[in-house]
C-alpha cells in the first residue's frame, strides 16, 4: 500500500511540473514578446533556430494583432544561389509555409547580393530598440500613452544596395486610430516620421 501511495505522489508531482513547464513555455513564446530590444531579440533567436544562423532573407515583417499577438512573416532561403525561397509565417508559435518562390536575378549577379542576413549589420534587437524609441517619441511629442505596435520590418532595397536598407516602425494609439510611421537608417538615425 505504501508503494502505491508513493507512486501516486510521484505521478502527481510530475503532472504539476509538466503543467508549470507548459505555462512557462507558453508565456515566453514569440507571439507574446514585447516590442522591445529584448523581445525582438527573442524573435530573432526563433528565426535562427528555424532557418539557421546563415539564412538569407528578402522580407522580414513583425505585425502585431491585439487578439493573436505577434505574427512574423519572412521570405527566406538557406541557399541563395538555388534561387528558391519560401514564404513563411509564425503565428501563435506555429510555423506555416505559405508558398515557394523562384527568384530571377540579372545575369552576372549573385542572388545573395539581393538578400540580407541577420547579423551585426541588420538585426532585430536594433529594430526593437528603435520601436521603443519611436514609442517614447510619440508619448512625448503627440501625448499618446502606450502606443501599440502595428508593424515593424526591415526594408531591403530591390537593387541589393545595403546602404539604402531601412528599419521601419509603424505605431498607433492603443485603441486604434492614426498610424505613425518612423523610418530609420541601419545605424538608427531617424530619416523621417509621418502619419
Amino acid at each position: 500500500m505504501k508503494n502505491s501511495s508513493s507512486n501516486l505522489t510521484r505521478v502527481g508531482l510530475l503532472f504539476v511540473l509538466l503543467v508549470l513547464f507548459k505555462l512557462v513555455s507558453c508565456s515566453s513564446g514569440t507571439h507574446s514578446q514585447p516590442a522591445t530590444s529584448e523581445g525582438f531579440k527573442a524573435i530573432e533567436n526563433e528565426l535562427k533556430n528555424k532557418f539557421g544562423d546563415n539564412a538569407y532573407y528578402t522580407d522580414l515583417i513583425i505585425t502585431y494583432d491585439k487578439s493573436i499577438g505577434n505574427i512574423i512573416g519572412v521570405t527566406v532561403t538557406e541557399d541563395p544561389e538555388s534561387l528558391k525561397m519560401g514564404q513563411w509565417n509564425l503565428m501563435q508559435d506555429i510555423w506555416k509555409q505559405n508558398s515557394d518562390i523562384t527568384l530571377e536575378v540579372p545575369i552576372g549577379n549573385k542572388a545573395a547580393d539581393f538578400m540580407f542576413q541577420l547579423n551585426e549589420k541588420i538585426n532585430l534587437s536594433k529594430l526593437g530598440e528603435l520601436t521603443e524609441k519611436s514609442s517614447t517619441q510619440l508619448t512625448v511629442e503627440k501625448n499618446i500613452d502606450n502606443p501599440a505596435l502595428k508593424m515593424a520590418f526591415v526594408k531591403f532595397p530591390k537593387n541589393g544596395d545595403i546602404s539604402n536598407a531601412e528599419y521601419n516602425v509603424m505605431l498607433e494609439p492603443e485603441n486604434g486610430g492614426t498610424t505613425f510611421r518612423f523610418y530609420y537608417t541601419l545605424n538608427g538615425d531617424l530619416i523621417k516620421m509621418d502619419f
